[in-house]
């Protein structure tokens, strides 16, 4: 069977291969072998770990393949495919399920060998151990093969046994493997017991997978409780450690929803001590439960991951007890799982809360507004949640009758491309309140940032900090309507100019990136816009889009696309732009956007307008 490399392939190999074996073994299938239930947990058990893994570095998909062995021992596995089941019939004896999956992509070492090295390591390694009679990795043509062999406890098949116990081996009909034991009803004395000895290790993987897919701790938190409860215990609670090394009770789940506040406010009374470290520590039952008068017991245990203790799970059972050893130790791992996946949360917690803060210093709070002049501006980071990029912009007055404008690009998507566009917005704005002009501002950043490449220590494999940057000062003139911009280009894509008559031109010459030539000297172009005239400024997100081969500035593409747009105002103008670079390819945006609009209108009509795909709204 063919499955995704995705997260929905692990669920999808345990349907399948319960499938196989439940339509290829007695009683659906009379000829072949009866397999009993715990064999077949173990085989798709082992067959979603299998899967797991192979599918977080497959390529274009995974194959699976379940078929049986029959025979008097153990063999090699047979070829990729379920031709195992034409023999499973055919004679009695040794009976073993083998599962494999096939990883597409180039085999990397000839057709036929096994690798001496297992790719299975820490807790699958130990479930192959503990479950499986032997696994390996085979290189096919078509790519690499997995294989996990499970020995399968038996019993006859059911239509066929007279006729079939004298050609079985002596020790077979001698020992026969005992009727799976009936499953006790919940709520039964040793129900919980029972049903961790049966489903314990399926649960385990359950468990690990929904909670490592958990971005924040107190939704693992909710998880941990859902899955403990009713399974293993009547109610749960989950303390989680605090920034001021305290605890907080984050959530608390009862079989019973009536229950949960009272409990809370019980267990909100007494909270564990911060340095418990004792595994399955007795709790005293909290008085919440009491009006059930049936008394109980509780344990706490710890969260504790990578040596560090990070808050308590507490479990309580009414009624006598069925705390155990199996049961405790399926709740340690849940506990371990826990832990784990609440340290995972923090550190995304942690990274979103930089991000944040490098936000406000790389995006200005606002924009000014200009007289005369209508703007749009249209920011979206690359990275699916994030809130900053390389792109940055800004708009910010210089006395009553100028303003200056700018639009940049810092090479890069990491923590430090983020904190050099914060830097330069605001040095920006401090060459230019000290009076510096459009070209000895430029020359002046470019000098603080080749100083800084030449400072900064760096591998071998990192080059220098590449700053692109678009920067101009707008003077309104309010008798004539006429608005004054200079501008200029450090290595950026060059602004354009659209007229009321719809011609497009280039407002600014091509000039080299900052931080490269200390001896760069930059010179500005001066335009004047009338109104109804408009000024189109982007960052290489817009112009570099990619369709296949093809980018969306080639030919002049982008001059091309806002000679549609006359007539048409700034927001409506930088909603066009940004609908068009989405639509010029299928794929996803791979590069932040950014883009800046301003439209030369009478001075009743103009008005500063954004536009943003910021989660957190406008500037």
């Amino acid at each position: 069977m063919h499955v995704p490399a995705n997260e929905l392939a692990a669920a999808a190999a345990r349907k399948f291969v319960r499938a196989v074996l439940t339509e290829r073994t007695a009683p659906h299938s009379p000829e072949a072998p009866a397999i009993s239930d715990r064999s077949v947990d173990d085989a798709v058990l082992l067959a979603s770990e299998l899967v797991t893994s192979a599918a977080a570095h497959a390529g274009s998909g995974l194959e699976v393949a379940c078929h049986l062995e029959v025979g008097p021992g153990p063999h090699a596995p047979g070829p990729w495919a379920e031709d195992g089941a034409a023999q499973a019939g055919s004679r009695a004896g040794w009976v073993g399920v083998v599962v494999e999956v096939l990883e597409h992509g180039p085999a990397g070492r000839p057709s036929g060998t096994t690798s001496p090295h297992s790719p299975v390591h820490g807790y699958r390694r130990q479930l192959m151990h503990a479950l499986a009679e032997s696994w390996g990795v085979t290189s096919r043509r078509a790519g690499k093969a997995t294989w996990v062999r499970v020995e399968c406890a038996t019993a006859l098949p059911l239509a066929t046994t007279e006729h079939r116990i004298a050609d079985l081996p002596a020790e077979v009909t001698r020992r026969p493997p005992p009727p799976p034991e009936p499953a006790l009803p919940r709520g039964h004395p040793g129900h919980r017991a029972q049903w961790a000895e049966r489903e314990g290790q399926w649960f385990l993987a359950e468990a690990g997978e929904l909670l490592a897919g958990q971005l924040d701790e107190d939704m693992v938190a909710a998880l941990a409780g859902q899955l403990l409860v009713p399974r293993l215990a009547d109610w749960c609670a989950i303390w989680l450690t605090t920034d001021h090394a305290g605890l907080r009770l984050s959530r608390v789940w009862h079989t019973d929803e009536q229950h949960i506040r009272t409990l809370r406010r019980s267990l909100e009374k007494d909270p564990p001590s911060a340095a418990l470290s004792t595994t399955g520590l007795p709790w005293p039952w909290p008085e919440g439960e009491t009006s059930r008068n049936t008394g109980g017991s509780a344990l706490a245990f710890p969260l504790v991951a990578g040596g560090r203790y990070h808050g308590t799970l507490l479990i309580g059972q009414a009624g006598q007890p069925e705390l155990t050893d199996t049961v405790v130790r399926l709740i340690e791992d849940v506990a371990r799982r826990t832990a784990q996946a609440v340290v995972t949360a923090r550190h995304y917690t942690r990274q979103a809360t930089i991000s944040r803060t490098l936000q406000r210093r790389q995006l200005p709070t606002s924009l000014a507004a200009i007289p005369g002049i209508d703007t749009a501006i249209v920011y979206e980071p690359w990275a699916e949640g994030q809130t900053v990029g390389g792109d940055f912009y800004d708009l910010f007055p210089m006395g009553r009758h100028r303003w200056c404008f700018l639009l940049g690009d810092v090479s890069g998507h990491d923590m430090e491309a983020m904190s050099v566009t914060g830097l330069a917005r605001h040095l920006v704005r401090l060459l230019a309140r000290e009076g510096h002009g459009v070209e000895a501002l430029l020359n002046r950043l470019n000098h603080a940032m080749t100083e800084e490449a030449a400072e900064a220590p760096r591998s071998e494999h990192e080059g220098p900090r590449l700053l692109s940057l678009l920067y101009g000062e707008l003077e309104p003139d309010p008798t004539t309507g006429n608005t004054q911009c200079t501008i200029a280009s450090a290595g950026h894509p060059p602004p354009l100019r659209l007229t009321t008559n719809g011609t497009v031109t280039s407002a600014a010459r091509p000039q080299i990136l900052l931080g490269v030539e200390e001896q760069a000297n930059y010179r500005a172009d001066t335009i004047t816009l009338t109104p109804g005239e408009t000024l189109l400024c982007v960052t290489d997100g817009v112009t570099e889009r990619r369709n296949g081969t093809q980018q969306l500035d080639d030919n002049n593409g982008l001059a091309r696309i806002l000679a549609t747009c006359t007539g048409l105002g700034a927001k409506a103008i930088a909603e066009r732009i940004r609908q068009t670079t989405h639509d010029f390819s299928t794929q996803p945006i791979d590069d932040d956007l950014a883009i800046l609009v301003l439209e030369a209108v009478p001075v009743l009509r103009s008005a500063g307008t954004i536009t943003t795909s910021d989660p957190h709204g406008g500037y």
